[in-house]
């Protein structure tokens, strides 16, 4: 049977809903309440299933019709799927009631609490909290990794597809690496989203590639800060013999803080901190 906890709007979703009253039928109800759009393809769902690589504990957001789901457990995860809605959580518990590799839990993923034990993220996630499920798996101790299905545009800036690095992953980077895998078409969905999406891996790193969070994320923050237009303006604020670290790094002195590499801010970390 499904666990029961607190929850708040969320599935695979493009935006919330603006009443709860709209939809002519429960399920259209539902769909604009819980903003749901449904993986159908299942090339979609190998394609996933393959980047995935799923062994183990494997945690899923938005668990939906349980396709992923079924998935997941044919591959040989210990499934745990977590679904706000509760129609959906109810038919998915009780068609998975014998599976003894899955466990429907009906809630809210983002207050989940962590597993003691290792474990792995799987999902279809919703476009509205992409940045809720990324921020929680990132803080989660025991996250081996987390393979999301996102919006295709947020998947190419976390992964610098457009040649420019965000905060978050730059952040991150020394404990995670960050990779763009497959786009997966919008027709892939029920109902349709207006926008492509694409596999998002984030993977934690053997071994991390600093040795002091604070002081690494400390610089970071500052070189995003954006005094002065250019890095270097911006770090030149705290930290002597930036012009030498930048030098080490290869980054030209007037280059605007998006286009550093996170390789080249650990270099930086490494000259400037280390």
């Amino acid at each position: 049977m499904a666990k029961d906890h607190s929850h708040r709007n969320y599935s695979h979703t493009q935006k919330k809903a603006r009443n709860g009253g709209g939809g002519r039928t429960p399920q259209d109800r539902a769909r604009r309440e819980f903003s749901q759009n449904f993986l159908v393809d299942r090339h979609a769902v190998e394609a996933v299933v393959k980047a995935a690589e799923p062994e183990g504990l494997v945690l899923e957001p938005g668990s939906g019709e349980g396709v992923l789901t079924l998935a997941l457990a044919e591959a040989g995860a210990q499934v745990v799927g977590y679904e706000i809605d509760p129609r959906l959580a109810g038919r998915l518990a009780s068609r998975t009631r014998g599976n003894p590799r899955i466990d429907v839990v009906r809630g809210d993923f983002t207050a989940a609490r962590v597993p003691r034990e290792p474990f792995a993220v799987v999902g279809n996630i919703p476009y509205s909290i992409t940045s809720k499920i990324v921020d929680w798996c990132l803080r989660a101790h025991g996250l081996t990794a987390a393979t999301l299905l996102t919006q295709r545009e947020y998947a190419r800036k976390r992964s610098g597809d457009y040649g420019r690095w965000s905060l978050v992953t730059v952040e991150s980077w020394p404990w995670f690496d960050w990779r763009l895998g497959d786009t997966v078409g919008r027709e892939s969905f029920r109902p349709v989203p207006s926008v492509d999406s694409a596999i998002l891996r984030i993977e934690r790193r053997a071994r991390p590639l600093v040795q002091d969070r604070r002081s690494y994320q400390e610089l970071v923050e500052l070189g995003f800060g954006g005094v002065g237009g250019s890095v270097r303006a911006s770090l030149r604020q705290r930290y002597d013999g930036v012009d030498a670290a930048l030098a080490a790094a290869g980054v030209a002195r007037d280059t605007v803080v998006g286009h550093v590499h996170p390789d080249q801010w650990v270099t930086l970390w490494g000259r400037l901190c280390g």
